[in-house]
């Protein structure tokens, strides 16, 4: 297939605090843009699409097919990149492809046997799940996604002696990870390039650099779906927040102490 048969693909991912998208003719990155980690997504992701379409040359029109981080990550954020996407999807009468936040975490950090990829979920915990990263860029999950505290995460994975970090958790949490692989005996790396971390490790954990456009991970993963015949309607899209909500816990918490709601 030449690259002028290949699918058009807007990407979007506003799980992080900046979050990113792209635009990607099959395999192929047309451009990408970061957001601004200090402003809200609602404020200027429309804005960003517009600007990114413009660089690209390209018409929302000429779209075949959106892909979306669904989570976990960021409640409001994911909210507003889904709520963008399916009015994008249903306006132009387009099918949409679900992606694992984390799983593009993954993919961005690079081929690899076993990945752990985290994100932060506040309080200092955070979602966490591990995967295998092919060369071709298939990604494959080796667990489910939790959310988990710190505490929990090392007893999940700390085990590990061949293992590669990679995500704003991992980088939030660099210290606890160096101190328990030190505690362990096992050697620990933090990489300034990703492209130069080893596929195959013998031994060791490593650090991958964080990854600033995983919109384009989102576009390359979506791809893969969107081949595979796993393409979504506009209503069949959904997050995947992992754990409740602040509001949802609260409010358990308060019906089982039988409190009276705030207003």
């Amino acid at each position: 297939m030449s690259l002028v048969d290949e699918p058009l693909v807007l990407a979007i991912e506003t799980a992080t605090r900046a979050g990113s998208i792209s635009i990607a003719r099959g395999s192929a990155i047309l451009g990408s843009l970061s957001g601004d980690p200090t402003a809200s997504h609602s404020t200027d992701l429309l804005d960003h699409i517009r600007q990114l379409l413009n660089e690209a040359r390209v018409a929302l029109s000429e779209i075949n097919f959106f892909a979306v981080a669904i989570g976990p990550g960021s409640f409001t954020g994911l909210r507003i990149g889904l709520a963008t996407i399916k009015a994008f999807a249903v306006y132009l009468d387009r099918q949409c492809v679900a992606v694992s936040s984390l799983a593009a975490v993954a993919h961005g950090a690079g081929c690899s046997k076993q990945t752990v990829a985290l994100l932060p979920a506040g309080r200092g915990e955070v979602y966490a799940q591990m995967f295998r990263v092919a060369q071709t860029g298939e990604t494959e999950p080796l667990d489910d996604a939790a959310h988990l505290s710190l505490q929990a995460l090392l007893e999940r994975y700390g085990s590990l002696r061949s293992l590669r970090w990679a995500g704003d958790g991992a980088h939030l949490h660099e210290d606890q990870l160096r101190s328990w692989a030190t505690n362990q005996g096992i050697d620990f790396v933090k990489s300034s390039n990703s492209d130069a971390l080893p596929a195959k490790l013998e031994s060791g954990w490593t650090l991958a650099q964080i990854d600033r456009h995983l919109a384009e991970s989102v576009a390359a993963l979506g791809l893969f779906d969107y081949r595979a015949g796993k393409a979504l309607s506009a209503s069949e899209l959904h997050a995947d927040y992992v754990r409740p909500s602040d509001a949802e816990i609260n409010e358990k918490w308060r019906k089982q102490n039988l409190l009276p709601a705030s207003h």
